[in-house]
């Protein structure tokens, strides 16, 4: 079993398709970097490689050339994804770049000058077209068949669902508009076709992502679209009750408090979607917000979460912050965290500042030292490791339920209906778990809590 954090690293998936080559066909590795959205890219492009006769190789060295879908949002990230370059050429030598970094492809050639090409993100035609020019398909239509929902880097039982690319905010410290562009919402009823063949394959648990979820639909003046015999509005409420309907596990990532983001809460407290909201509040003194160019409504927004408690009670929110922004000084750093004395989050995570090339918030005065940064960051973190004890410890005595994700031979790891994979804590279960599956949903008790992490007993 894998405690939290966990051991692997969810930013370098690796393609979960078994390696049933045929003799002479065509093989493509991939590695892909960073969030959730950009993994949705990688399964993109590996079921249309699918479909045209590739196979997926597990490793570097049984492919005819590798794919590195990027990361680019922070230069730790940028330096990662030469590094993962870096790597595919030494094992492979035959590498396509694609993704984030990808925006940037002098940056990337002046590291890596022999890649086969560079695409930036979420341009599939590009990426393919370069795979043809480096590995020419050769597909055989009475052997390579594609199942219904394509190839999927993560487990079988949750899959990660894309509703929208791009953002219309101009956050100072961020540069994803620039390298994906403005917002773009899926129709909803795409959505939701291929959230029903989801579930149809076996997936218990929908994960909703996109640079904005909240703001699902605004490009589209959240036009309606036929579905089930009527219709469907281009609104992230619309679409989570419908989403809820199918009978998974629906959780929401990547929600900006919007207003309307209270009309989400009976939809938790009905039971259609997880109550879970993922909520990048990112700073709580006003000053820091606007030198962030983000609503400074820092006060008006612990009354929305005590709106959202009194009609979901067992509400989970998530979230994360930075330190050490430019002009951050100990009192805007002492309300953060006074504000998260507060607001009392169930999940925090906090990052470094840290210049990004092309963001607005370099240029900004009075940046502040690492070792302070480093200081804060040890301080945030130790309030919110305080907050988080005292949440789970609350939990022993409870039953909840839970999905397995892992089963071995000391136990079975799962997670409450309060814990995202890769990113919150696990509940363990090391009796009566042998003949559990991943994927299974269950009652368990708690018994122990950790500062992350729970064991129960099944019920």
């Amino acid at each position: 079993m894998t405690q939290n954090p966990p051991n692997l690293r969810p930013d370098l998936a690796r393609a979960a398709v078994p390696d049933t080559r045929r003799a002479g066909q065509p093989t493509i590795g991939m590695v892909s970097l960073g969030c959730p959205k950009a993994l949705v890219d990688s399964e993109r492009i590996l079921t249309r490689l699918r479909a045209e006769g590739y196979a997926i190789s597990p490793d570097y060295r049984g492919a005819d050339a590798v794919i590195v879908n990027t990361c680019g949002f922070l230069d730790s990230a940028k330096a990662e994804s030469l590094e993962a370059i870096g790597e595919a050429l030494v094992e492979n030598g035959r590498v396509i770049v694609t993704g984030c970094l990808g925006a940037e492809p002098d940056y990337i050639t002046g590291a890596h000058p022999r890649v086969l090409a560079v695409t930036g993100p979420h341009q599939y035609e590009s990426v393919l077209d370069a795979v043809h020019k480096a590995v020419p398909p050769s597909p055989d239509p009475f052997i390579d068949l594609l199942p219904a929902t394509g190839v999927s880097l993560t487990p079988r039982h949750y899959s990660y669902l894309k509703i929208s690319e791009g953002c219309n905010h101009a956050c100072k410290f961020c540069i994803i508009p620039d390298m994906r562009g403005k917002l773009v919402s899926r129709p909803a009823h795409a959505v939701l076709r291929e959230a029903e063949k989801l579930v149809e394959a076996g997936v218990r648990e929908l994960l909703v992502i996109s640079q904005d979820t909240s703001a699902y639909g605004l490009d589209r003046r959240h036009d309606l679209s036929p579905w089930k015999g009527g219709e469907v509005r281009a609104h992230i409420t619309d679409l989570a009750r419908e989403l809820g309907r199918l009978g998974a596990w629906v959780r929401l990532h990547y929600v900006y408090p919007y207003p309307h983001v209270r009309d989400l809460i009976p939809l938790m407290a009905e039971g259609l979607v997880l109550p879970y909201l993922d909520i990048p509040f990112q700073h709580a003194h006003p000053d820091t917000l606007r030198r962030m160019a983000r609503p400074a409504a820092a006060a008006k927004t612990l009354d929305e979460i005590a709106a959202w408690r009194a009609q979901c009670p067992d509400i989970t929110l998530r979230s994360t912050f930075i330190v050490g922004y430019p002009g951050e000084t100990e009192a805007e750093f002492q309300t953060l965290l006074d504000w998260l004395d507060e607001a009392q989050l169930d999940r925090v995570g906090c990052f470094k500042y840290e210049n990004v090339a092309g963001a607005r918030s370099n240029a900004l005065p009075d940046h502040v030292a690492e070792e302070v940064k480093q200081e804060r960051f040890e301080r945030f973190m130790e309030k919110a490791q305080a907050i988080s004890q005292a949440k789970l410890e609350a939990k022993v005595g409870r039953t909840l339920q839970v999905i397995v994700d892992e089963v071995d031979g000391e136990g079975a790891t799962c997670r409450t209906m309060a814990d995202a994979p890769e990113i919150d804590g696990n509940l363990f279960i090391d009796e009566d778990f042998e003949t559990l599956m991943p994927g299974d949903i269950l009652a368990v008790t708690v018994e122990e809590a950790s500062d992350y992490d729970l064991w129960g007993r099944r019920v």
